[in-house]
């Protein structure tokens, strides 16, 4: 069986009420979508996994919620060809500016789209734009 067009994932469970706009965003659009909890630190096997899998799972997009040092867009879109939606998840300190620059500043070849801090119903959002668009086929790594 594929897996729906969309998979939400997120680096904590305390992350889930941050990302929940994204799914309900989703949902309110008649679009599938799976939400797990895939971290880059805790769990880096099974994150590795996940990204260099869900292309032939069937997912199309993926979002990414992560709050502190927030690697867990960039290491999932480093390990997959498919588009990457990161999340910066605010948390106690700096009000998740850290995961904001730590989103925003992927090397080049390495593109994540970032949303604002906290703004996971944007990320839903584009991710239904982006599978509106008729023909997705994109390059892989940076031609530069």
């Amino acid at each position: 069986m594929s897996a729906p067009p969309v998979a939400i994932i997120m680096g904590s469970r305390s992350d889930h009420d941050t990302m929940a706009p994204a799914a309900e965003a989703l949902a309110e659009l008649g679009i599938g979508h799976d939400v797990k909890v895939v971290s880059a630190h805790r769990t880096p096997h099974e994150m590795v996994a996940f990204a260099s899998g869900a292309a032939e799972a069937g997912y199309e997009v993926i979002i990414a919620g992560a709050g502190g040092a927030a690697h867990l867009p960039g290491m999932v879109a480093s390990l997959t060809e498919l588009p990457v939606i990161g999340v910066p998840v605010p948390l106690r300190h700096l009000d998740g500016l850290d995961s904001l620059l730590s989103i925003v500043q992927m090397p080049a070849g390495v593109p994540v789209a970032t949303v604002g801090v906290g703004n996971a119903r944007n990320a839903g959002l584009l991710a239904a734009r982006i599978l509106a668009i008729p023909s997705r086929t994109a390059p892989s790594g940076d031609a530069s």
